[in-house]
């Protein structure tokens, strides 16, 4: 399992070093979203019981997340792409193990989202944003970002087998994204959302990542709350990791 993990991370790696215009739009979309919705919506920081934090830096833990789930989003068309070139099923004949195929992939792509964390947090830090939960919170937010980036790049690849259709594919995230997006605390604070808003964002990996970073930064951290999120996200990794794996048994039936 390790050595083919390994093999299959050093493939994708080397085919994204490969696609250096991809690198870059994929490091300056992040970017742009923090400035663009930092200035767009700064003025919510005078609604009543808002908080008294800068905008910024309230908002870029969740930017980070938005960047995560929504980078991860496209995992599953390289997936296609190999389905389409007939890559895939040479590797379903050969001896490599399904958990290493989905499990190389993944990683690859950890690695643009924590490269993404940090640039984010580095954008943030230039624009104002200062946080006193040191280095713990930092480590938090990028495992948490990580997490996200495991979880959908998951059900993305699942996807992608399960359909075999790129549209489908951007259909059924794009579908996914927004709403996941909109309902959690990425951009507003829960304390001046709807309730129903609330209610939703209990139930929303998203926003439980969001909220383990956005704690674990403040300057007197509930480390049982980043815990408790945290831990919610993990198990959620877990289920849909091992979920998507299944889903190369469904693509092998259905060819």
């Amino acid at each position: 399992m390790i050595t083919h993990t390994s093999l299959i991370l050093g493939r994708w790696l080397r085919a994204s070093y490969r696609q250096p215009a991809l690198i870059a739009f994929t490091l300056v979309q992040p970017a742009i979203w923090l400035l663009l919705f930092g200035q767009l919506f700064q003025g919510v920081v005078r609604i009543p019981g808002f908080g008294d934090s800068s905008y910024i830096a309230f908002l870029t833990p969740g930017i980070v997340m938005m960047t995560a789930m929504m980078t991860a989003g496209w995992s599953g068309t390289s997936f296609i792409q190999d389905m389409e070139r007939g890559v895939m099923d040479r590797l379903l004949a050969s001896p490599v193990s399904r958990g290493g195929l989905m499990a190389g992939q993944l990683l690859s792509n950890a690695t643009t989202t924590m490269i993404q964390t940090i640039l984010v947090f580095a954008i943030g830090f230039a624009a104002g944003a200062r946080y006193d939960g040191g280095i713990g919170g930092y480590v938090v937010t990028i495992v948490a970002s990580i997490l996200v980036g495991l979880a959908f790049g998951s059900l993305s690849n699942a996807a992608a087998l399960l359909t075999r259709q790129q549209e489908a594919l951007i259909g059924i995230f794009q579908f996914v994204t927004l709403p996941l997006t909109f309902l959690s605390s990425i951009m507003i604070n829960p304390e001046v959302a709807p309730h129903w808003v609330n209610v939703a964002a209990r139930f929303n990996p998203v926003d439980w990542a969001t909220v383990a970073a956005r704690e674990s930064l403040a300057a007197d951290p509930d480390w049982s709350s980043v815990g408790r999120h945290a831990a919610y996200l993990l198990v959620f990794t877990l289920i849909v990791g091992w979920l998507s794996t299944r889903a190369f048994r469904a693509y092998q039936r259905s060819v």
